[in-house]
């Protein structure tokens, strides 16, 4: 880097990460256009990832699986397997330790490293550091990886994002003393945090380049926003306008998801609109069993339940999010439920469901807990634990409700996903 007390970051993205982890795993599909999607019979019928070769063709990632096959006809379908996704990620987390300690996950496909304090023992040279670690990532897991290089998160992660994504080398050094000629000119939307809706937004305020937005003073950032979006946007304002500038003092931090949880939750999108009370019932009871599972595993009770509903029709959504605090702190199941259904009968408007949510907050340890005259509280935390047990060792379908095997019981599907895809 051009100071020698400036940090050196890199931001590794895996390059379509799991359909190149398939097509590695599959010779045969070297060179067809291939995607990795979910059941297109039910709603998570969606491209999670497609290679180049499908993105030729038009293909893109979120878009329905009907949809990318009227574009590409000979597209070839991969179901989604999370469980290995994840192993092969951890592998290459493995690998970039090799170089630093701080490694921080981004997501499962991309991470920071901060090569700062190590990068002397491997010669020194940013872009060197960047190609050899390139190179072992493809040689132990033939996973492309595209590395930005700058002097903090975020500039490395726009260097990834707007050119090292699109050079055939993969890696781009964004230098700070580069901002204002490279970044500035580029469009609103290519800058980090800028989606369609925020573009068109900037478009009314007259912004349409990143310069727009980083020549701006922040006051008058802020007054535009204020006008715009009403009065609550300040730190909106100024999250853009630091990343227009390149501005991040944000250290890679390999402990990032091991600060103590605030809540735990789970969500659903149903396989079809519930109608019937009674099946609503079985969702919220299997997600209320998820969570308190959750929550005991983690050690933790909670004294907030919060319950999420959205409902058809997709032109129109109806739904809610309430939450109540619970007399005592808990994490028995049953507790829960009997909270959750309270919220959601309260607020349903019975319109049919297609996605609900519940989380526990308000969380604390879970050694404490209020005693009762009327219940016998060791007795039911006992066999919860037991059942916990049995479900850690067989899996979470080891042991299921008689109401999860009815037509609306969800829990045998889910026992074979990860974040709602399949191991």
């Amino acid at each position: 880097m051009a100071k020698t007390n400036e940090r050196t970051i890199f931001l590794a993205d895996c390059q379509s990460f799991y359909a190149s982890v398939e097509k590695a795993e599959h010779p045969e599909y070297k060179n067809k256009p291939l995607a990795v999607a979910g059941d297109p019979a039910r709603r998570s019928g969606i491209i999670l990832a497609a290679c180049p070769i499908a993105k030729k063709h038009g293909v893109t990632t979120a878009e329905r699986l009907g949809q990318a096959l009227k574009k590409c006809p000979e597209l070839v379908i991969v179901r989604p397997r999370m469980k290995h996704y994840i192993d092969v990620s951890l592998t290459i987390t493995d690998i970039y330790r090799e170089y630093t300690d701080l490694v921080e996950v981004f997501s499962v496909d991309e991470q920071f490293l901060d090569v700062s304090r190590s990068q002397h023992i491997f010669g020194g040279d940013p872009t060197a550091i960047a190609r050899e670690i390139q190179q072992k990532v493809l040689l132990n897991t033939r996973v492309w990886v595209r590395i930005g290089i700058s002097s903090n998160k975020m500039l490395a992660k726009i260097a990834t994002d707007i050119w090292a994504k699109k050079n055939k080398s993969g890696l781009f050094t964004l230098h700070r003393n580069e901002i204002e000629p490279l970044l500035w000119p580029q469009p609103v939307n290519k800058m980090f945090g800028v989606g369609s809706r925020m573009t068109a937004h900037f478009a009314r305020l007259g912004i349409t380049t990143i310069g727009d937005i980083a020549r701006t003073p922040l006051p008058e950032l802020k007054r535009k926003f204020r006008a715009h979006f009403g009065k609550q946007s300040d730190i909106q304002a100024e999250v853009m306008w630091r990343t227009a500038n390149g501005l991040d003092d944000s250290p890679v931090a390999p402990y990032t998801f091991s600060t103590p949880q605030k809540s735990i939750g789970h969500m659903m999108t149903l396989p079809r609109d519930y109608v019937e009370p009674h099946e609503v019932e079985t969702i919220l009871l299997e997600l209320t069993e998820e969570v308190c599972r959750d929550t005991r595993r983690k050690g933790y009770m909670g004294s907030v339940v919060t319950v999420g509903c959205m409902c058809s029709s997709y032109e129109a959504p109806t739904g809610f999010s309430r939450q109540m605090k619970l007399p005592d702190l808990t994490n028995n199941t049953n507790k829960v439920y009997k909270a959750v259904k309270e919220i959601f009968y309260k607020f349903w408007n019975h319109m049919p469901v297609r996605r609900l949510g519940i989380s526990l907050s308000g969380l604390t340890d879970g050694e404490t807990y209020q005693l009762s005259f009327f219940e016998d509280e060791e007795r039911t935390r006992s066999l919860e634990k037991a059942t916990d047990s049995i479900k850690e060792r067989y899996g979470s379908a080891a042991i299921i409700r008689a109401s999860s095997l009815t037509r609306a019981g969800q829990a045998l599907e889910r026992s074979l996903k990860i974040g709602g895809h399949y191991k």
